[in-house]
């Protein structure tokens, strides 16, 4: 009888070993399952951002010019309400994460935020290397994050050699 007890207990403690693992099992099974819901959480939301921004894009690209119109109807213009009406303007580009992209004379060429549209010739300075900005013809418009929406029209001087 003494032998059946101890088999007993061995029997007991081997599926005690067992219920263990299993249950080790299911939890290790858990936590895969939380760790796939969490990333499939920060991928739909990072996802989702990046819809919103693509539709931003869309419109903010049929707004630009707009804006470009506005800005050059003010400069014959010069009335205080139209300059409101643009500051507002870029203050709700400003909150949708766009910078306006505005090089200064002199400036280098930079083909990944520029776009020369007219190449000026300079003769009196032969140890030019480089082509540089010489006007800004229209601004461009750019995302906090680097992407271009628009690149800057600009007039171009290169000297000759």
């Amino acid at each position: 009888m003494g032998n059946n007890k101890v088999k007993s207990q061995k029997s007991k403690v081997k599926s005690g070993d067992k219920v263990h693992a299993e249950l080790e099992t299911v939890r290790a099974m858990l936590a895969r399952a939380l760790a796939d819901y969490d990333n499939l959480n920060k991928r739909v939301d990072r996802e989702r951002e990046d819809l919103g921004k693509i539709v931003s894009v869309g419109i903010i690209v049929r707004l630009i010019p707009i804006l470009d119109n506005l800005e050059s109807a003010q400069v014959h213009l010069k009335d205080q309400g139209l300059a409101i009406s643009i500051t507002e303007f870029k203050k709700v580009l400003s909150e949708e994460g766009l910078t306006e992209v505005e090089p200064k004379k002199g400036d280098v060429f930079d083909e990944n935020t520029m776009e020369a549209i007219e190449v000026v010739n300079d003769v009196s300075d032969n140890n030019k290397s480089e082509a540089k900005v010489a006007e800004v013809v229209l601004p461009g418009w750019k995302f906090e994050d680097g992407a271009i929406v628009r690149h800057v029209k600009v007039k171009v001087e290169r000297s000759e050699k």
